[in-house]
């Protein structure tokens, strides 16, 4: 059987090479030859043996393992790439062309040069490859490249906050559907499921054929289970947990593992939860034990929930305050006659404030009356004495 490496190219998918006797380690950068002429790099397979058949072509040779010459010619292609892609912008504005210009790329043997851009269209680009050749003295090679190779290249961070997984894995691009949203139960709102490309994110096909899965095995949201103590429908499915979450006839709810799960008719699918399943996820004590406990629990906690909110009703009001103020003396430990004595204080203050307004409020009412008064009395002494005056 012949004998493989298995190097990633820069914007490439993963190729097979023949190793021509040498070992690389994963990681490493190698020189190899390629259509496109000599280029750089990394091994993602070791060394290994694959079948004949599976081989597409005849294999390239591996060059060498890259040394510290070799890395210090990528750097310096590194620096011109950054140059010639600011050049590719300036033409393409120049001429007047409907493209975005994405990377530039330097092959390892310096002779090629290809550039990349995306459009919606066809460019007609020929006057600006002449110019392109005219000023780097290369060969060049125009490509055009979809939004999703332009985010592959350009990189960024996604809605998870990772990098994004064009950029990170690489590998040729996989279909998604919105199929693959639905069964993952995703909001179906394009800009919670689409990428930074525009089109539905890459990570929606990773978990699709583990929700399938699941759900193949698991019964239907909405379906009625059958428990010892009644009839139950199921209201959750937690698909990474591999559990089922069902609401009892008496509002209780239990969530149990889909392998404890059984079948009631025979038929194979799990719409029975037993008397083992249930004893062994309770602790041994009886669902109803625990409906009853649950209800117990719910009713003494009540007062203690509802009692808040009545305690702060109650302090809006001056001089009010009976059951709040009693609470409170409880809470702080204090004798009843302290609190019952600084009640009595609050409410004689509250009603010495309300009888201060009410007195200032009336004397300032007497005021505006004994002012109006007055005016009128002078507006009417005013008319008068000017009669006499005018005849």
């Amino acid at each position: 059987m012949p004998t493989v490496v298995g190097v990633r190219l820069r914007f490439s998918k993963t190729l097979w090479f023949d190793p021509a006797g040498s070992t690389p380690s994963v990681g490493e950068l190698v020189v190899l030859e390629t259509e496109r002429g000599t280029e750089i790099g990394t091994v993602v397979q070791p060394v290994h043996e694959v079948e004949a058949d599976s081989l597409p072509a005849a294999l390239k040779p591996l060059v060498r393992v890259a040394d510290e010459q070799d890395r210090g010619h990528l750097d310096e292609l590194a620096v011109k790439e950054r140059e010639a892609l600011t050049e590719f912008r300036r033409l393409a504005t120049e001429h007047k062309l409907d493209m975005k210009p994405v990377d530039v790329e330097y092959l390892f043997g310096g002779d090629k040069i290809v550039f990349y851009f995306s459009a919606d269209e066809r460019v007609d680009f020929r006057d600006l490859v002449r110019e392109l050749a005219t000023l780097f003295k290369a060969r060049i090679d125009m490509r055009q490249v979809g939004v999703r190779d332009e985010a592959r290249r350009v990189g960024g961070v996604g809605h998870c906050g990772q990098q994004l997984c064009c950029a990170r894995f690489g590998g040729e691009f996989q279909p998604v559907s919105i199929r693959m949203a639905k069964e993952q139960d995703l909001p179906l709102n394009p800009l919670k499921i689409s990428g930074l490309c525009g089109r539905l994110m890459c990570c929606l096909r990773y978990e699709y054929d583990a929700y399938r899965d699941f759900k193949q095995r698991a019964p239907k949201k909405g379906a009625l289970i059958e428990t010892p103590n009644g009839g139950a429908k199921v209201t959750e499915l937690n698909t990474p947990r591999e559990t089922v979450r069902i609401r009892l006839e008496d509002g209780s709810s239990l969530t149990v593992p889909l392998a404890k799960m059984e079948c009631a008719k025979g038929t194979g699918c799990p719409c029975a939860v037993g008397r083992e399943a249930i004893d062994s996820l309770t602790g041994g004590r009886a669902l109803a034990q625990l409906v009853t406990e649950a209800s117990e629990s719910r009713a003494a906690l009540a007062p203690e929930v509802q009692e808040p909110d009545g305690r702060r009703r109650r302090r809006r009001k001056p001089g009010g305050g009976g059951s709040g103020q009693q609470a409170s003396a409880a809470q702080t430990k204090e004798p009843a006659s302290d609190a019952r004595g600084r009640r009595t204080k609050r409410t004689k203050q509250a009603a010495s404030q309300t009888a201060q307004a009410e007195k200032g409020a009336t004397a300032k009412a007497d005021e505006g009356q004994r002012s109006r008064r007055r005016r009128r009395r002078g507006t009417g002494g005013g008319g008068a004495s000017e009669g006499p005056a005018a005849s």
